[in-house]
């Protein structure tokens, strides 16, 4: 693996987290000062979540990934702790209808980001020792749909359907990847999508996202529905406002009319609107690109891993912040239904910004571990040949 591919993969990261912190200080700051008479509130804490980041991102790339395979205690503890912690969000209050968030004083954990990462760990370790076990049902597509099932089901209770989305496609994609029969996923395919759509259709409020995007009217709920379908209408509206105000150029860093209290969320989920219609068309392709050409180095990687389990790592962790800035986009856009989930790198969040450093930690970790083994065995082949010589 060359080791300037490091380098820029490195640098794709740098230049996402740099454009992040740049449009969220200016996204941040009609809210910070309405919430808490700050308007440095969430860029200074979010500056406080990135120092943590760094470090977490660090220590993942330091550490030898092969000890999560090598040492399964570490995954199943790992993954008991997450689980914990998914039951223990029902201890706390609803917040906006969803017990998602751990509230510890000034500091609030939202377990379903650690939630995405153990599926990856834990898939990746259980799909390696499988080995060529995965092409009988039993073990390649029964086994790991329960271990999805098993992480979540508490997710689908909070409820937080954008986490149980991510959960099932990237344990989907890692199942395809390791060998697992496309037939045998199916039933597992079509009883997840009739628990979403059955969890959908009997919520007022989640009826009323998809009413809006399709610009018809429902009648479940009628009242509450039509004022739930008016509020995410409202929200993809102004998105769309920010967006065309925008134009090529950008209205100019700091000049957005839609972040003062026109554009909910402007600091988390529609963070991209903002950046939109400050910096122009030319900051959302950039940023649609640098996202693609993240990806498209985690797939470099993961076909140069030293093994299976390499693989399996990189493609998860890849697909996780990937899938969520291209849902994120595309809700923002109104080319999906309205639903909250964080943009990677760029919206508010100290959780969602841990767990992608998490992520990328991992990646470098991979990438890194596989090129010093790969020179080793260079070594040795051409010392091997020294000594013969």
């Amino acid at each position: 693996m060359r080791k300037s591919a490091l380098l820029w993969f490195g640098l794709v990261v740098t230049v996402l987290v740099a454009l992040g912190l740049i449009v969220l200080s200016s996204a941040s700051g009609a809210n910070g000062l309405r919430l808490h008479h700050d308007a440095y509130f969430f860029i200074k804490r979010q500056f406080a979540y990135l120092g943590v980041g760094i470090v977490v991102a660090v220590c993942m790339a330091l550490f030898d990934y092969r000890q999560w395979r090598d040492h399964p205690f570490l995954v199943w503890a790992f993954f008991f702790v997450v689980f914990c912690l998914l039951l223990g969000v029902f201890g706390f209050r609803a917040i906006n209808g969803s017990h998602r968030w751990i509230s510890l004083g000034p500091i609030r954990i939202q377990p379903s980001e650690f939630a995405k990462l153990v599926t990856v760990i834990l898939l990746a370790v259980c799909l390696d020792r499988i080995g060529w076990k995965v092409e009988l049902f039993r073990w390649g597509a029964l086994f790991p749909a329960v271990l999805i099932g098993i992480i979540a089901a508490p997710i689908l209770k909070e409820p937080d359907f954008g986490s149980v989305m991510v959960v099932g496609l990237v344990g989907f994609l890692m199942m395809l990847v390791s060998g697992t029969r496309l037939l045998h996923m199916l039933p597992f395919l079509v009883a997840g999508f009739g628990v979403v759509a059955l969890k959908v259709m009997t919520n007022a409020n989640r009826m009323a996202r998809i009413a809006a995007f399709f610009g018809v009217k429902i009648e479940i709920g009628a009242q509450v529905v039509d004022e739930a379908a008016k509020r995410a209408a409202y929200q993809a509206d102004q998105a769309l406002v920010a967006i065309g105000n925008g134009g090529i150029w950008g209205a100019g860093l700091g000049q957005s009319m839609q972040k003062h209290l026109y554009l909910p969320e402007a600091h988390t989920d529609f963070v991209f609107a903002v950046g939109a219609e400050e910096l122009g068309l030319i900051f959302s392709v950039s940023v649609v690109l640098l996202f693609v050409a993240f990806f498209a180095f985690c797939v470099y990687f993961a076909r140069k891993a030293g093994d299976r389990f390499g693989r399996f790592l990189v493609i998860g962790m890849g697909f996780i912040i990937f899938f969520q800035a291209m849902f994120n986009i595309g809700v923002v856009c109104e080319a999906l239904p309205t639903k909250g989930m964080a943009l990677p790198f760029f919206s508010y969040g100290g959780t969602n910004l841990l767990s992608a450093f998490f992520a990328v930690g991992t990646i470098f970790s991979v990438a890194i571990h596989s090129t010093r083994d790969k020179r080793q065995r260079i070594l040795q082949k051409v010392r091997a040949k020294g000594w013969n010589g």
